[in-house]
């Protein structure tokens, strides 16, 4: 994997969903998936964000995306059949679709937890990705072969004290994951996991406030990882929990 190297434009014609697009690991993946050809679909619940990545993706030259501004804190069904209703309008079909977007909540025991964190952070990480993953399975299986991929994380792998809801979220993104991949072992569809680690982000900021963000990799540094699960290189792989990490090119 640590060999693995895109070919140009190996997303041409794509049309890929990436969720929490505005910011981190999210913005940067969305980038590249448009720098080498696909058209991505950006969602937030952030317009303004929104519009600037838009903005960005277009000075780049690349294809034009498409803008879904959606807070994923509405546990209302009919939000997200309306995404895919308006993906099937305009593109009818999705080739990939990256779960990106979470909440950490906070860090604490589980007996001074605070209840509405603890259900905001399973409605954003949870109850979202499984709403939006049930209404776009049928654009999904519209592809010639497309990519489910949820976002893991090591403490939803092993769980660790005073993670809480966060921790708790992920290993049910896990459980989606190798349910969907059982599920839809025979289809056009893979379905995997990744884990991006440790990463230079706002979220692991909030997490780890005393630790210098210097050590640690930039959301660039993971994007082999994410390109490569878009790619058909990987069209064999399904039910895999990922690491990011394991792609990085070492020096």
């Amino acid at each position: 994997m640590q060999n693995y190297q895109p070919n140009d434009n190996f997303l041409n014609d794509k049309i890929i969903l990436v969720t929490g697009a505005t910011d981190g690991i999210g913005k940067e993946v969305a980038l590249e998936y448009a720098k080498y050809g696909a058209t991505v679909v950006l969602l937030s619940r952030d317009t303004r964000k929104l519009e600037k990545v838009y903005d960005e993706i277009e000075a780049l030259g690349y294809p034009q995306p498409a803008l879904l501004p959606v807070n994923l804190q509405d546990n209302n069904p009919e939000t997200y059949q309306r995404v895919a209703d308006v993906i099937e309008e305009e593109f009818g079909r999705l080739d990939g679709l990256l779960h990106n977007a979470g909440d950490l909540g906070l860090l604490s025991p589980y007996e001074h937890f605070d209840d509405e964190t603890w259900f905001r952070v399973m409605q954003i990480n949870v109850n979202a990705p499984f709403l939006l993953t049930k209404y776009c399975i049928p654009l999904l299986k519209k592809s010639q072969s497309s990519s489910l991929v949820f976002t893991s994380s090591g403490v939803g792998r092993q769980g660790r004290a005073y993670w809480g809801a966060y921790a708790a979220s992920k290993f049910a993104n896990e459980g989606m994951m190798q349910t969907l991949a059982d599920e839809l072992e025979n289809s056009v569809i893979r379905v995997n996991s990744i884990n991006p680690g440790a990463t230079r982000t706002k979220m692991r900021a909030n997490a780890y406030p005393g630790e210098d963000p210097e050590t640690l990799p930039a959301p660039k540094d993971l994007l082999p990882a994410y390109l490569w699960l878009m790619d058909s290189a990987s069209k064999e792989t399904n039910g895999q929990a990922l690491n990011a990490r394991d792609f990085i090119q070492q020096s």
